[in-house]
């Protein structure tokens, strides 16, 4: 294993997802909700909401109005109301009130795109994925696991960079280190025990930019 991957997994052998789901329905309608939100915001909405709505016929009992006022804390509230209500319909109407299990299916729904679907597929149903969202985007680029200067690139290299079979707990290894200790503005490099094998850490020492 490169010897970045070996130290995120020393590190973090116990990431996982740190919204609160327990079945596909409810893991699409957080990671939809966690877009420009943090997910200890989500989870304070989605307590009460979950505890309400369970399946995508009940959601649609709700108008865009009562959606909106149950998640405006999140942000975004009425584009992601509108998001979550249409693909409830397309989930009632040609799923069967359940959640599909592939990426070309999810991204069909209204409100979920790649990295949506990246995240759905490997909780709610096991899949080898890896979601790039701003904390694999910057982690894995400042590491040098990838080179990229958009998501979708970064995705794709770190497709090749990491055995398929890691993926999907590779992307919470990013995700925990770009939480706790490589921040976007002020990365911890002193207490950073990947700052040896970081070519961002390494170019910085030397006085240039990546």
């Amino acid at each position: 294993m490169d010897a970045r991957l070996a130290e995120l997994q020393r590190l973090y052998p116990e990431a996982k997802a740190e919204l609160h789901f327990s079945n596909p329905f409810e893991t699409l309608i957080a990671t939809i909700l966690s877009a420009q939100c943090t997910d200890k915001r989500v989870n304070v909405v989605t307590e009460t909401l979950f505890a309400q709505v369970r399946s995508p016929a009940e959601m649609l009992r709700l108008s865009q109005e009562e959606l909106e006022e149950r998640i405006h804390s999140c942000g975004v509230y009425r584009n992601k109301a509108k998001n979550i209500l249409a693909a409830c319909r397309i989930l009632q109407e040609e799923y069967g009130g359940e959640v599909p299990g592939t990426i070309e299916e999810l991204v069909r729904l209204p409100g979920v795109g790649r990295k949506t679907a990246n995240v759905v597929y490997a909780n709610a149903f096991g899949g080898d994925a890896i979601a790039v969202d701003t904390h694999v985007f910057r982690v894995s680029n400042r590491l040098g696991l990838a080179h990229a200067k958009n998501v979708e690139a970064t995705e794709e290299q770190l497709m090749e960079a990491i055995p398929k079979e890691l993926w999907s707990t590779a992307h919470h290894w990013l995700i925990f280190h770009g939480r706790r200790v490589c921040h976007a503005r002020k990365p911890d490099c002193g207490s950073c025990t990947l700052a040896r094998l970081c070519e961002h850490r390494a170019a910085q020492t030397q006085g240039r930019t990546v």
